[in-house]
């Protein structure tokens, strides 16, 4: 398979430190970072790693690991201080998006993973930017993405994202939940390798609505959206209280939990993994991974950043462009990799 492509995000932040620190450990992927090399020469010196680092041109192998690095060089527009944004950068950052899914556009790569980005250094920059998973579904132009947080032993989506709790009732529509699950169900089946995924379904209310008597979303709108998917023939249950499905035996029944609100669902995925878990956005074109924490500006050029959540989003990118393969017919003697 094509390497994988890694934007390095806020050059700022620990982004470029976490791509040089996987680099020094034994190589297990193919993979090519996009990134100001100065920028990166400079965190290695700081950080006292020794790093080959080298431009990559497309065709060549991308060993990503054993102190080699290969590099799609973006040149920053100003010299980066660690730990200091610079709105200057904020297009340098925006382009390593771009330039990305331009590569996988052109067959060069088969997924993306992505550093952390700083939105409000963006926004500073007069830019409107409200996250990663936005700026891809606009660049793709696909109606409808679904966000998924992902670490051993459990997965949770979100029927909505970075909203103000306040603005969630009326948000969850029957409308929305059908589209979030088709496209969870369709991602499932083509990037996962699931012929009929389970799909727990947490209600939007304590105890689901109780009948009613906490509230009449469940009755008027997920119950009747659920039911009409059940038809289609997706596999889902619920919807199920909240405070009782993230418990071993409810998980146990199904392959992966749909939250109707950010808080609702990812605490609980945090508190089991975090620092080794994956945001992943369906529903786009191409394969799209992150880690799951933010630029840690005080960390960058330490050496003190931990990479685990990127060699996860690394690994589950492999796996995902593994399944589509496989669902495509395009490498049917691959073995999935580990």
């Amino acid at each position: 398979m094509q390497p994988l492509v890694i934007t390095s995000g806020e050059p700022a932040g620990i982004g470029p430190d976490i791509c040089l620190q996987l680099a020094a450990r034994p190589a297990r992927h193919q993979a090519v970072v996009l990134c100001d090399p100065d920028l990166l020469q400079a965190r290695a010196r700081a950080m006292g790693l020794n790093i080959d680092i080298f431009t990559w041109t497309p065709g060549q192998p991308a060993p990503f690991g054993d102190g080699e690095l290969c590099v799609l060089p973006v040149a920053c527009a100003e010299p980066v201080q660690c730990g200091q944004l610079d709105p200057a950068n904020s297009r340098y950052v925006l382009s390593l998006l771009d330039r990305a899914v331009d590569g996988i556009e052109a067959g060069h790569f088969n997924a993306m993973v992505t550093a952390p980005v700083q939105k409000s250094v963006i926004s500073d920059a007069g830019i409107a930017f409200s996250g990663h998973t936005e700026y891809l579904q606009q660049r793709a132009g696909v109606d409808q993405v679904v966000m998924m947080l992902a670490t051993e032993g459990l997965m949770v989506a979100l029927v909505t994202t970075h909203l103000p709790l306040r603005a969630v009732p009326d948000a969850i529509t029957r409308e929305l939940v059908q589209r979030v699950a088709r496209v969870l169900n369709d991602s499932l089946q083509f990037r996962f390798g699931l012929h009929s995924p389970r799909i727990l379904v947490c209600g939007l209310n304590p105890h689901a609505g109780e009948g009613g008597h906490m509230g009449q979303e469940e009755i008027d709108t997920l119950i009747p959206a659920l039911d009409e998917l059940r038809a289609e023939g997706l596999q889902l249950i619920g919807p199920l209280p909240a405070d009782t499905l993230f418990t071993d035996k409810v998980l146990a029944r199904g392959d992966v939990a749909l939250a109707m609100y950010h808080d609702q669902g990812l605490p609980v995925l945090k508190y089991k993994g975090f620092g080794d878990a994956v945001n992943i956005t369906l529903g786009l074109p191409f394969i799209r991974t992150s880690v799951d924490h933010g630029t840690a500006l005080d960390l960058a050029g330490t050496g003190q950043a931990n990479p685990g959540s990127l060699e996860t989003a690394m690994q589950y990118a492999m796996t995902m462009a593994y399944h589509s393969s496989q669902a495509s017919g395009r490498s049917p003697s691959a073995q999935a990799p580990h």
